[in-house]
């Protein structure tokens, strides 16, 4: 993966991250959103098109260009009710399927990436991702959003109220103004992210109900691994609805530094999820840290230590159990044996076997 796919992925995973915090600063219950990113050649390693569609923070949806199906990645998107719901997602991500290439082309137009190249010289690879969905709120009024980001910096962002865009640098401002000719496509936006965007977050929130929102704590542990001269701690939270979880480090209490711990939270495909959180130590100093998480499923932050494997001695009581063990039964069969000997020899009288000559 080249340095544009890595930004764009970054990018698209800021999205998210940043989406979560604004939702809980702002007190929203709800939220559908769909993330969109593709290549404008494939030798990043990049889909020309894929796209992923969460409910919250649990993904429920996948598309890709090839397939140009619509795949359900939870539990509860399955089975006959969701049958309907499918049909529609899967015709819509058809749409933005296409919609997707046009804009890139666009973009791509605008900014002169789409000129052909010095002949022998492969074509300079760009890549497009789009954040778009809306919040639903306490109170049931809605509120969306639609993002274009391009090589992994931010491009243009519709303002549904003024059916405008606004350019998040100077090079956008091309596709700014030829896309506010078009009044249709901006009411088109518009219409969805406050209209159907919540009308389909609504039917979604009602085939997850009972499984959505669950707030199951997570279950905490600590393993130490050697590699060379690095020994590395690393601390697991697992199988833990809601996404929102904080794992942190502190070294003697005091909490480490972003940049001291190399940390991610993943989805396990069950709606339950997994987080990671390593950080390097010294030899010898491994008590001297503690792994914290905090979720909103624990009435409090939840610690836990490394604890070193079973101390010696009683690893040595346990191997000489066993061998005791072996002895004693060992020794039973020989005596059996021996028996069975002495009993073969009374029977035969003085015979003793020749040896070879």
């Amino acid at each position: 993966m080249g340095p544009r796919a890595g930004r764009a992925l970054l990018l698209l995973l800021g999205a998210l991250g940043v989406w979560t915090t604004a939702a809980q600063g702002r007190a929203r219950p709800h939220a559908l959103r769909y993330l969109f990113m593709g290549a404008s050649e494939p030798d990043l390693g990049l889909p020309l098109f894929e796209a992923l569609g969460y409910v919250d923070d649990q993904l429920f949806v996948s598309y890709d260009h090839e397939s140009r199906r619509a795949e359900p990645r939870a539990p509860w998107a399955w089975g006959q009710a969701a049958g309907p719901l499918w049909l529609l997602l899967s015709q819509s991500l058809k749409g933005w399927d296409h919609m997707f290439t046009v804009d890139f082309w666009t973009i791509m137009d605008n900014l002169n990436h789409s000129k052909a190249t010095k002949v022998g010289v492969p074509p300079e690879s760009h890549t497009l991702q789009v954040t778009l969905g809306c919040w639903v709120l306490e109170d049931n009024s809605t509120r969306g959003f639609w993002k274009y980001g391009y090589d992994g910096e931010d491009h243009l962002e519709f303002c549904p109220e003024t059916l405008t865009w606004t350019a998040a640098v100077p090079e956008a401002r091309g596709t700014k103004l030829e896309w506010e000719v078009s009044k249709i496509r901006a009411r088109q936006n518009r219409a969805f992210l406050e209209r159907d965007c919540p009308e389909q977050l609504q039917r979604l929130l009602a085939l997850g109900a009972g499984l959505l929102g669950r707030r199951g704590p997570p279950s905490v542990t600590v393993t130490r691994h050697v590699a060379s001269a690095v020994t590395t701690l690393q601390c697991r939270a697992l199988n833990f609805h809601s996404r929102n979880i904080t794992v942190r480090w502190l070294k003697d209490g005091q909490p480490l530094g972003a940049q001291d711990v190399e940390a991610d939270v993943l989805p396990n495909g069950d709606g339950t999820y997994q987080g990671r959180a390593a950080v390097p130590v010294s030899p010898g100093e491994e008590r001297r840290y503690t792994c914290q998480a905090e979720h909103p499923g624990l009435e409090q932050p939840l610690a836990a230590t490394w604890e070193p494997a079973m101390p010696g001695p009683l690893v040595i009581g346990v191997i000489s159990g066993v061998a005791i063990g072996v002895i004693v039964v060992v020794t039973g069969i020989l005596f059996r044996v021996l028996r069975k000997r002495q009993a073969s020899r009374a029977a035969l009288g003085d015979y003793v076997l020749a040896d070879c000559q």
